[in-house]
């Protein structure tokens, strides 16, 4: 079954790189929301300073997602994937070595963990490993990269807390720093596909970047794929960034938001393969549409019930059962109307929209909070939106395009 499953060697070799690759960068993100309050004893950062680095990275992040993935749609997912671990990896160490105050926090975690993050984590290697993979497994494989990025957001927590416990909170992002560095051999992995593919316009192949972007905004359910990601990069990035800080001021013990994060990443991981599963067999604009209004009644209930440690589980847990699971069905819809021509171009563009959510999320965030000494404004905006996305989904036209190229 497995060797069914895997079209070659080059396929195989890249899909465990990019588990590798991803269980680390996306990892190492999800613990930033734990460092909020050393930040502020070390460096006076306030939470809107806190929120606008994490936006920052958000935007660059979201801004270079497409430029790489146009280059690696061409050369290959190493030629971007190493520069960016290096990038991620200094930003660290920089961090690890106190430079988090005023401009040095906004190029560190803003701009360097932005530029890692574009290239190294999911946004870039699911559709790079889409590309080997015929339709029937394709959300599968994306499903098996996103749920490695889940793994990495449980383990990073939890070796996050316990590095703090026996030394300082420096020192695991000194540790990090290097992780991410050695992630750079199993980034030479990640390469174009073996495989051949057969295009029913011959013209297809030699399109110009123009006439890629005309054709994708020119389908409305691109257009509908790019508003509702906005969504889920709002939703994600408030809760990852501010819901340690969150259960703080409900009074619940300083590891309840560890637990949340990491009850987050072990649930993602099991969420994230049923809907790759699922996406291959039912409809991927249904799947999300109820991914998004479980969202919001999952919110509501953690926002809106008392607060309690088995809240706090409950939340992480249900939480991150639809916490990635939008990228398998997302990636699947782009590839499914468009092909995988230029797959890492196409979801880059959507997932840019997704960051200018993210952006918002973080920053709204922290402002709402200095602002009112709460949270409770973005938590009801991200409610709203959740049923927003949720109708926005619905009139997608998952059928594909006329002239696509399809793998053999």
């Amino acid at each position: 079954m497995i060797k069914n499953f895997f079209p070659n060697k080059t396929a195989l070799y890249a899909l465990v790189a990019a588990c590798f690759v991803v269980c680390t960068t996306m990892g190492v993100r999800q613990t930033f929301g734990l460092y909020s309050s050393e930040f502020e004893t070390t460096a006076g950062t306030s939470n809107t300073e806190f929120g606008l680095a994490i936006a920052v990275h958000a935007i660059f992040w979201g801004i270079f997602t497409p430029v790489f993935g146009r280059i690696s749609d061409r050369l290959g997912g190493y030629v971007v994937i190493v520069p960016a671990l290096i990038f991620y990896s200094i930003a660290m160490l920089l961090m690890g070595n106190n430079y988090i105050s005023g401009m040095w926090l906004q190029i560190n975690l803003g701009l360097f963990v932005g530029l890692g993050l574009a290239a190294a984590a999911g946004t870039i290697l699911t559709p790079m490993i889409s590309k080997h993979f015929p339709n029937e497994n394709r959300s599968k494989a994306a499903g098996l990269v996103t749920a490695c990025g889940g793994l990495g957001m449980f383990i990073f927590p939890i070796l996050s807390t316990l590095f703090k416990n026996i030394s300082t909170w420096q020192m695991s992002f000194i540790i990090f720093s290097i992780i991410l560095f050695l992630m750079c051999i199993p980034g030479l992995f990640v390469k174009l596909p073996q495989n051949k593919t057969t295009v029913i316009n011959s013209n297809i192949d030699n399109r110009s970047l123009s006439e890629v972007l005309k054709e994708s905004f020119a389908h409305r359910g691109f257009r509908l794929l790019i508003l509702g990601f906005f969504v889920c990069g709002f939703q994600i990035t408030l809760i990852a960034t501010h819901v340690p800080r969150y259960v703080q001021d409900k009074g619940l013990a300083d590891w309840t938001g560890m637990a949340i994060l990491a009850l987050i990443g072990f649930f993602n991981i099991i969420g994230t393969l049923v809907m790759g599963y699922l996406g291959d067999k039912y409809s991927k604009k249904i799947l999300l549409s109820g991914l998004y209004f479980l969202r919001g009644i999952t919110l509501i209930l953690f926002i809106f019930l008392p607060a309690s440690n088995l809240s706090a589980v409950l939340f992480g847990t249900s939480f991150g059962l639809l916490w990635l699971a939008t990228v398998p069905a997302t990636n699947g819809i782009v590839a499914q109307i468009f092909g995988t021509k230029n797959l890492s171009l196409l979801f880059g563009i959507v997932f840019l929209n997704h960051q200018f959510g993210s952006f918002l999320g973080a920053y709204l965030g922290g402002y709402f909070y200095d602002q009112f000494g709460s949270f409770d404004y973005a938590w009801y905006l991200a409610i709203v939106l959740s049923f927003i996305a949720t109708a926005l989904h619905l009139p997608i036209d998952e059928r594909p395009i006329a002239a696509v190229d399809k793998t053999i």
